[in-house]
């Protein structure tokens, strides 16, 4: 347990706020950074000609996709043995080194551009996220646990984190990939990540007793105001006792190992059955259905089998509001089957079927643009980064050193990258630009429609997921339109992909944020982990499916043309946006009250 005071915290304060929230910050910034920054290349690399001026492996697309899904896939499953592990073992600042360390581990082996290394350098990326993801979080949640209405405006910045390393990483790491070569990006990836972790390190005094191993009695808090009373999730009083008489079983333990088991062997056997032509799963072939889908089906089977039947052992109310979660996690695969396809068909529609080059003024334009996209957040960041240092200097200056070493790296390649462009004989935009859009418009637009949560026109919580799968669902739709009836060999305009992006991110805004909170409300406080567990599922089962389905675009293009293609991600998500507020007075009947 934490014997560190908030008071100690806020003796060095940063824009109102204690200066270990933006040694997480920048941590998680330089993270994102990393992450983004490889995420973005490796469809495109997997996929480049093996005969060309920058060689990837010539993948099919089917296969890089493939290899992407299960990596997706499995970043939303091993944080859940990653917080477990440090809430018992590690505690969750040496969880943040250790998952670091493997990450940066993990880039540099992408960087030696062999398969073997390549898979390798996947494979730690997927387990250092695994010891990362959950636990920098916690400590943001442990910090501010004796002043929770500072928490709001602490996980806001924390979020701007967040979404200025994903910019920045898809940015440069992107533009040194695609120019120069893809060892650079991934090399410049792994590079901040190494900083970012020595940084954190070096800033241990600021955080006392915060996120240290744990001790036998160690106090957890977990995310986003999980920690409510017993009595706001059955009735008054019998909660507690309610709990106390489901535990879980031993059929529920078998039903949970057979369906992680069989899960986490279709991540592995999907790719490795295309590309290998080594299927683990083909003794279960039927006619019409391949034996790993097969096997999906019973280990799908098994897990709902589960969750009913622990859901029904319930009290009424709690099982009603553990139901509503339960809707919500189902329509949440179907907006992130759609959406990450961000990280798949959208950058080889970008790559492929998007003009991308510019002449004369149009490209003035883009130069101007880019420059100010480039340097403003740059500005702003630098000089945070110098309040952080003037509160900060004496305790932490090896800690304040690294960053500003950081700093002047990113400017360092910033630069590099405008003054390569502006000298440029033709400008031919990158392939990764068109993905900053996402964290641009996140960073334009949260403050805008945080505020209409909290004004009188605050729609209900299903109301919220229908407006975020039908509006992303409309930027699609734009895409089935600018590609409508374009012949091979003609590129479609880069507008529509512009205001594909602006539309997605909005979507995921009205979305994204209200699955956590509702879980964190809904659901009683012993089935919490368990529950974020399935909800990490869902988000996993989605990136897996979109992987999957982008993998088709060239297949459907082949057969019914591009704009068929988006379609699909039209009217699949609309049909489930209208469905879902078509149920919003039977959730909000289910919720029992909880907004």
């Amino acid at each position: 347990m934490s014997t560190t005071t908030t008071n100690d915290f806020f003796k060095s304060n940063v824009l109102g706020h204690p200066a270990g929230l933006f040694v997480l910050f920048f941590t998680e910034m330089w993270e994102r950074f990393s992450f983004y920054g490889m995420r973005i290349l490796l469809v495109i690399f997997l996929t480049a000609a093996i005969a060309s001026d920058n060689p990837g492996f010539g993948m099919p697309v089917e296969h890089a996709t493939a290899i992407y899904g299960t990596y997706a896939m499995l970043l939303y499953l091993t944080p859940i043995a990653g917080g477990i592990l440090a809430d018992k073992f590690l505690g969750y600042r040496w969880a943040v080194v250790i998952g670091s360390i493997i990450m940066t581990l993990g880039h540099a082996a992408m960087a030696i551009e062999t398969p073997f290394w390549v898979y390798i350098g996947l494979g730690l990326l997927v387990a250092g996220t695994g010891f990362f993801k959950p636990n920098m979080t916690s400590i943001l949640s442990e910090m501010y646990k004796d002043v929770p209405e500072k928490k709001d405006g602490a996980y806001t910045i924390f979020y701007m984190g967040v979404n200025a390393g994903a910019f920045f990483g898809m940015m440069l790491c992107g533009y040194l990939g695609e120019k120069i070569g893809w060892a650079y990006g991934f090399g410049l990836a792994g590079i901040f990540m190494l900083l970012g972790t020595l940084q954190f390190w070096l800033a241990k005094p600021l955080f006392g007793k915060i996120g240290e191993v744990p001790s036998k009695i160690h106090e957890v808090e977990l995310e986003q105001g999980i920690n409510e009373k017993a009595s706001d999730f059955a009735k008054p009083t019998d909660s507690d006792d309610t709990d106390k008489r489901n535990p879980f079983t031993l059929l529920d333990k078998i039903l949970i190992v057979i369906s992680s088991v069989i899960g986490l062997g279709y991540a592995i056997n999907d790719p490795m059955s295309r590309i290998a032509n080594f299927d683990m799963f083909a003794f279960a072939n039927t006619e019409s259905l391949g034996g790993q889908y097969v096997m999906v089906l019973i280990a799908l089977v098994a897990f709902l089998f589960m969750v009913i039947s622990r859901i029904l052992r319930y009290d009424r109310i709690v099982r009603d509001r553990m139901i509503a979660v339960i809707i919500f996690a189902f329509f949440t695969v179907f907006f992130w089957l759609s959406f990450e396809q961000g990280a798949s068909s959208l950058v080889l529609f970008a790559r492929d079927s998007v003009d991308r080059t510019l002449e004369g003024n149009a490209a003035m334009t883009f130069k101007i643009v880019n420059t100010l996209l480039t340097v403003i957040p740059l500005l702003i960041i630098s000089y945070v980064l110098f309040l952080l240092g003037k509160q900060t200097r004496k305790k932490i200056p090896v800690s304040n050193i690294v960053l500003i070493i950081t700093f002047i790296g990113v400017w360092g390649v910033a630069l590099w990258m405008l003054n390569r462009d502006f000298n440029a004989e033709a400008t031919e935009i990158t392939v990764s630009w068109f993905s900053i859009l996402n964290s641009f418009f996140i960073i334009a637009f949260a403050s805008l429609i945080s505020k209409w949560w909290e004004s009188k026109y605050n729609p209900s919580a299903a109301v919220k997921y229908g407006l975020g799968l039908i509006i992303m669902a409309i930027g699609f739709g734009l895409l089935a339109f600018g590609a409508h009836g374009i012949q091979e060999g003609v590129k479609v305009s880069m507008v529509w992909l512009i205001l594909a992006y602006l539309f997605h991110t909005i979507g995921e805004l009205c979305l994204s944020p209200v699955g956590l909170s509702y879980v964190s409300k809904l659901v009683p406080p012993r089935m919490i982990a368990f529950m974020f567990g399935m909800w990490y599922l869902a988000i996993a089962i989605g990136n897996k499916v979109a992987a999957v389905l982008g993998g088709q675009i060239e297949n459907i293009t082949k057969d019914y043309g591009l704009s068929t293609f988006f379609l699909i991600f039209t009217i699949v998500p609309t049909v489930a946006g209208l469905l879902v507020i078509a149920l919003n007075p039977v959730i909000k009947k289910l919720m029992h009250g909880v907004r």
